[in-house]
């Protein structure tokens, strides 16, 4: 698929934390680490019963879940202790959360206190779909807009009108995509690269045909269907690091630390690559044909905050 500028779309999201509550509830799809909803969630319920006759602390919280430490939430807090599914609903009864948030603090608390890589990125990608399902349930996220985003399985399916020898019927599709999408799945998708004008069918053959066109602004693609979209790509990528042998894939990666100045001249550097290798393939692909579709992620991010120039 011609590419979409999808990366830009970061611009303007907000982090993906709350540091301050400010409002009576928190919202708790604005986190990426539970133990800090919980200290967020303490600090405002202390500060809402300062002029309280019984001002709230660990005791109370631990009153409400029904648990005999008095500093057992603390004791998350610090990381000391980590959280099982009982104590989760335990805690999540205390917050007084509703069944919707329930599940949420539930894959959250999961997604944080997971140490395997993959399964951490797999808790990740629930977490993001849960969240996006349910802005698609409250209308926050437009149902129409968001059917007309292709997603992984279309993105991959229209390069493979680039792939020799390939049969567009879903069941042979399915098996070139290693069963990772279904049939169903992927008639789905082709419906959505044809309402989108991005392939056409020969009404007489059935010849499936890319539909030639300008490069595309993501620019209206919401962003939580463009993290939506990478974090699914991304997880591709994991299972090809297990799946696949050396000899067919590229990992590399490298640790640096950078000014702001020379993070952002990488940052144009990858993208003028990814450019670069999109045209020069693309123009290779006008006369013959590939062998396989491959993913090419390229990804720059950080791993540590900014420190304080005043700490030793």
């Amino acid at each position: 698929m011609e590419n979409v500028e999808i990366v830009s779309q970061e611009k303007s999201a907000p982090k993906n934390i709350l540091t301050a509550p400010t409002n009576t509830d928190l919202n708790l799809e604005k986190y990426l680490d539970f133990r800090l909803f919980l200290s967020d969630f303490y600090e405002l319920k202390r500060k809402q019963s300062e002029k309280s006759i019984r001002p709230y602390n660990y005791a109370t919280f631990s009153a409400a879940a029904d648990i005999k430490s008095p500093n057992y939430l603390k004791m998350i807090i610090e990381g000391k202790r980590n959280l099982s599914d009982e104590m989760i609903f335990k805690f999540s009864k205390a917050m007084s959360l509703t069944k919707e948030q329930s599940t949420e603090f539930l894959i959250l608390t999961h997604y944080s206190q997971s140490k395997d890589p993959a399964e951490r990125n797999l808790f990740l990608k629930e977490l993001n779909d849960f969240r996006v399902k349910k802005k698609l349930k409250s209308g926050e996220i437009d149902k129409a807009a968001f059917e007309k985003v292709p997603d992984w399985i279309a993105w991959v399916l229209y390069s493979m009108l680039d792939q020799q020898n390939v049969s567009f019927e879903p069941s042979s599709l399915a098996r070139l995509l290693r069963s990772k999408a279904s049939p169903e799945e992927i008639d789905l998708s082709l419906k959505v690269l044809s309402e989108n004008k991005k392939i056409t069918r020969d009404s007489v053959t059935g010849k499936i045909e890319k539909v030639l066109s300008s490069t595309e602004s993501g620019e209206e693609i919401p962003v939580d269907l463009v993290r939506k979209l990478q974090a699914e790509l991304m997880y591709l990528g994991l299972e090809s690091l297990f799946q696949d042998a050396a000899t067919e894939r590229e990992f590399g990666s490298a640790t640096l630390a950078l000014t702001k100045d020379e993070f952002e001249e990488i940052r144009f550097q990858l993208r003028k690559l990814r450019k670069q290798v999109q045209k020069d393939i693309g123009v290779k692909r006008l006369s013959t044909k590939g062998d396989r579709v491959y993913q090419l992620n390229l990804q720059l991010y950080p791993v540590t905050e900014v420190s304080n120039q005043h700490e030793v």
